[in-house]
């Protein structure tokens, strides 16, 4: 395959904390490449000094062509979108692409335009990326915000690209879906694994387990010569006394015994430089190091309220915008300990419906009824919202002593240096600051997680322990997520959002997306089978106008029939 990009050699440090090491790799056409790593690994560094929008300190990056066409998503939680510009420069074929994302046109007018979510802002960005055609695309977190229509669709689209991508992403899903290698970095090194996400966790335990056998036996061969050095050390030192005893002259001359001692010493000692010296040789060209565990990422959620009890129902729930229905004539209810995915496509309502639950937004009509007794923890998928000024130690609030030894106890097993309770929140990453606010949850008593986006900006083992730990959270669970394997591991209820009402399910995802998929093939057969009706009447009604004279009462009657059919079978025509 032609090579597109190619690294070598690159370094970068930023004061004593090296980013990069010597990094080298080769991306050649048609390849699709997941970038992971911790937050803070230096992705963003990487990918920055690709797009030569940061120069490294050694090392280039070549292309080829040299002016090669990119497509780059930035990772955002606000896409700053001109509609006039965004319309004006690439029209026809935006609107096409926005269409397939599942982003309307009357989404895009002058007035419904600043009420974009984030999730359609996203989308609009990435229908501005393949208007231009890229040769080559970097996409920073492409699936946060997006919903299940519009992941489906990136992933079909990213299957069919021919050109070379960069995928910066903590989607495990989307990652399997659509990347042939994966490029890790950790500790500034660069690693290359061949196959997607899944593949790359298999190898990277296998290749650790191989690491930690090489290095336990090396350690056993070290032991082993060190051992056979601390007996040589024992037996010189026992030969110097000798050699330094004096017994009376004649018996030494004799002997010959402080002569003998003292050879028998020397030639001990240069045993053990000897020993020291092959074992220093062996360890410079063959040293195993000890192999780097990953680091543990601990997440604690208590909640000791009885299982089963109502704490949430709504009756005839309706919300509206001016003209702008999102949900109405809508009954649920919700028990303690039931987890909950909340699921629609961006701009249904799910974040004001999290809005109505936490009294920030009234309901247009209806009624919701939650427990008094309910004590509640919200993450919202907003991290910009945190006083910027503060430090997390000035945002927690914690005047008990006790707490600040569990907030700093909890952010050093989630993975994060203590340096950062001293800066201010706005120099930490978007994966520090969500994990700041699922510290504050941690530290409240509640009985009800409402988590939107939990994994955004989440590192890769972070999401994966974050599930491990709301796995076995005995309290309530409300999730929106486009995570679609944490929906998959948690909930086991969910509520959608579609056709302007909100729809109970006691089912999971993909137990719903089936029955979704056997509802849209038994409506496509009905529509099939009422198609073949209307084409055999129209096969009828033309064999018998033939025979008529034209205008005629008989043959206007059959003439209306025909044009009847005839728009019938436009209409049907649509619904495939």
């Amino acid at each position: 395959m032609t090579m597109v990009i190619q690294g070598k050699g690159l370094q970068k440090s930023f004061g004593e904390r090296e980013i990069l090491r010597d990094v080298q790799f080769d991306i050649r056409k048609g390849e699709k490449i997941g970038l992971v790593g911790w937050n803070g690994a230096g992705k963003s560094t990487f990918v920055k000094i690709i797009m030569d929008m940061m120069k490294p300190e050694k090392g280039s990056v070549t292309m080829s062509p040299a002016n090669l066409k990119i497509g780059y998503l930035p990772q955002s939680t606000d896409y700053s979108l001109s509609l006039d510009s965004e319309l004006l420069n690439d029209g026809e074929k935006l609107l096409e692409t926005s269409k397939l994302l599942g982003l309307p046109k009357d989404r895009l007018d002058e007035e419904e335009f600043p009420h974009l979510s984030g999730g359609e802002k996203l989308k609009l960005s990435l229908a501005k990326i393949w208007a231009n055609s890229p040769e080559f695309l970097i996409l920073d977190e492409p699936t946060n915000h997006l919903d299940m229509q519009g992941v489906g669709w990136l992933i079909d689209e990213m299957r069919s690209y021919s050109g070379a991508a960069i995928i910066i992403s903590h989607d495990r899903y989307f990652l399997d879906e659509t990347v042939s290698k994966i490029f890790e970095l950790e500790d500034g090194v660069l690693t290359v694994y061949e196959g997607n996400y899944s593949g790359y966790r298999q190898e990277k335990q296998i290749r650790y387990e191989q690491h930690k056998r090489d290095y336990e036996k090396q350690q056993r061969k070290v032991e082993m010569i060190e051992k056979q050095m601390t007996n040589l050390k024992e037996w010189s030192a026992k030969a110097h006394r000798q050699a330094g005893k004096g017994g009376s002259n004649s018996e030494n001359r004799q002997m010959g015994l402080r002569e003998f001692e003292r050879a028998k010493a020397k030639k001990t000692d240069n045993q053990v430089k000897s020993k020291m010296k092959r074992l220093n040789l062996e360890l410079s060209k063959n040293e195993v190091k000890k192999p780097k565990e990953e680091k543990s990422v601990t997440f604690q959620f208590e909640s000791d309220i009885k299982r089963g009890k109502r704490i949430l129902e709504a009756k005839g729930i309706k919300k509206q915008f001016d003209s702008r229905v999102l949900f109405d004539k809508s009954s649920f209810y919700i028990k303690h300990g039931e987890r909950i995915g909340l699921l629609g496509s961006n701009g249904a309502g799910k974040t004001t419906f999290i809005n109505i639950l936490l009294e920030k937004e009234p309901l247009t009509s209806g009624d919701l009824w939650i427990s008094e007794s309910t004590k509640c923890a919200y993450l919202s998928q907003d991290v910009s919202d945190l006083p910027s000024e503060k430090t997390p130690l000035e945002y927690l609030d914690l005047t008990e002593k006790n707490l600040q030894t569990k907030a700093r106890t909890l952010i050093s097993t989630m993975g994060i240096g203590q340096e950062i309770l001293a800066k201010p929140i706005s120099q930490l990453s978007l994966g520090e600051r969500t994990r700041i606010k699922l510290i504050q949850m941690i530290l409240m008593e509640y009985d009800l997680l409402i988590l939107d986006e939990p994994t955004n900006h989440l590192d890769l083992p972070s999401r994966e322990e974050l599930e491990r730990t709301l796995s076995t959270f005995t309290g309530t669970l409300i999730i929106v997520s486009h995570d679609r394997y944490l929906i998959e591991k948690l909930c086991t209820k969910l509520l959608v959002i579609e056709n302007g009402r909100i729809h109970p399910y006691e089912i999971g995802l993909k137990e719903y997306e089936e029955r979704k998929k056997n509802v849209h093939s038994q409506e496509e057969r009905n529509v099939l089978e009422e198609l073949a009706l209307v084409e055999t009447k129209m096969t009828e009604l033309l064999g018998k106008i033939s025979y008529l004279v034209k205008d005629t009462e008989e043959y206007n009657r059959i003439d209306m029939e025909l044009s009847a059919c005839m728009n019938a079978k436009r209409e049907l025509k649509k619904l495939l």
